[in-house]
């Protein structure tokens, strides 16, 4: 029987909004679901991710994961409130879970997870844990035995051996899926946005190996009946970014479907980047368990895209040309976005070159001397404009679509959003904006 772990620690928002669901995930997909608790900074100090990713966060992405948490909790309707006192030091309550019997671990789960991320009670203090779990229905002599556990060597040893057999696996961040299936390696799969493909995994999909027989996508709306005039859809990128080159690969079909149109909106990332103080090459400072899951990840996606995709030998990329003829493509915008994504991620050829980019713009039908005007100064200012724009419209990476509709522009960062851009352009307003 296949059964999937599911690590987790209460700190971790993502976490708590993938506990809403992962139950029946499982059951749906007749998986065994196994609890497996760890200390997310034990995690993070282990790896040398310090106090986590949370910590150096751009003020512009930290307002944009906010944003994000709050659009996934009112897509599946949970509740969730952001504690002032977040975050808060979870061992005490990590501890209580394991000294606990193991047949009321999913309901104190859950109802630890209620005291932090929606009553926003301090779950560092024995008696809102002893609240909680009475609240689950777990007689208090059995909670009062399970605190009085936790502060013994046993269970201690316990959470650290936990920790240390999370990190083993790979994990780096909460929450994380491990799928144990028979005859198989284990897969690890990370995020609360990856349900859909836990839901696939346990269909039969193996992500390493080939396509999913059929996509079903992370928000149902996606699918919802396309409105009456669609919003605008504006599509920001870099060709240095491999996450853009797959948004790209899908956007104009998420957006046909919607009955939108897409307007390709190209920005110099690096120069953005620096305006905003973040590492020109995010994926180069990843600690190394998640630079190299992200690495698999990407194979990931392209499969369950159905689309080619081979990691350039040339990483990071020179985009500023290419990035300059594609402000000049006109009506071959489309064709030659599509071109030079191709080349840069699938045919590995140095987009960076001249001769590249001319042979690439004359292919889609561009004059040969569009490489030529790219150096002009008008061509120049026209990136540095459209850089600048990028940043006015709280873009701080890579792709970014921005749906502009009746509840204002709505901004969506990285290409496993698209669903939630579906169904934003379908007249999804979310509350959270």
């Amino acid at each position: 029987m296949t059964t999937v772990e599911f690590w987790f620690d209460f700190s971790c928002p993502y976490a708590y909004l993938a506990s809403r669901s992962i139950e029946a995930v499982c059951a749906a997909g007749g998986a065994r679901l196994e609890l497996a608790p760890m200390l997310l900074g034990g995690v993070f100090r282990a790896i040398g991710a310090g106090d986590g990713p949370m910590a150096t966060l751009s003020p512009a992405k930290a307002a944009s994961n906010g944003r994000d948490m709050a659009r996934w909790a009112e897509r599946r309707g949970v509740p969730l409130t952001i504690p002032p006192a977040h975050p808060m030091r979870t061992v005490r309550a990590l501890r209580t879970l394991l000294a606990l019997p193991a047949a009321t671990w999913p309901a104190a789960m859950h109802a630890l997870y209620a005291a932090y991320w929606v009553d926003g009670a301090d779950v560092t203090a024995d008696a809102v844990i002893a609240a909680a779990l009475a609240g689950a229905g777990i007689d208090a002599a059995t909670v009062a035995a399970a605190l009085a556990a936790a502060d013994t060597d046993a269970i201690k040893d316990d959470l650290r051996a936990r920790t240390d057999r999370a990190v083993a696996l790979g994990v780096f961040g909460a929450p994380a899926m491990v799928v144990r299936r028979p005859a198989a390696a284990p897969l690890l799969l990370w995020g609360q946005d990856r349900l859909h493909w836990l839901a696939a995994v346990l269909a039969g999909w193996d992500p390493d190996a080939g396509p999913p027989l059929t996509r079903v996508p992370a928000d149902p709306a996606a699918d919802a009946p396309p409105v009456a005039t669609p919003p605008a859809l504006d599509f920001w990128f870099d060709y240095s970014s491999p996450f853009a080159y797959l948004g790209a690969t899908q956007i104009e079909r998420v957006a046909r479907a919607a009955g939108a149109t897409v307007r390709w909106r190209p920005m110099l990332l690096g120069a953005l980047f620096r305006d905003l103080g973040t590492a020109d090459v995010p994926l180069l400072q990843m600690v190394a368990p998640k630079r190299a899951y992200v690495g698999r990840e990407l194979e990931r996606w392209a499969r369950w895209w159905g689309v080619d995709f081979r990691f350039t030998s040339r990483f990071p990329l020179r985009t500023v040309l290419p990035l300059r003829v594609t402000l000049l493509a006109g009506d071959h915008t489309s064709a030659l976005v599509a071109r030079l994504f191709r080349a840069a991620w699938v045919e590995d050829q140095d987009v960076g070159d001249p001769a590249v980019v001319r042979a690439l713009a004359v292919e889609v039908g561009l004059p040969a001397d569009v490489v030529e005007r790219a150096g002009e100064p008008a061509t120049k200012q026209a990136l540095i404009d459209a850089t600048a724009a990028a940043r006015a419209a709280g873009v701080f990476g890579a792709p970014t679509a921005v749906v502009h509709g009746a509840g204002g522009p709505l901004a969506f960062w990285g290409q496993d959003r698209l669903d939630l851009v579906a169904a934003a352009l379908r007249g999804w307003v979310p509350r959270a904006g």
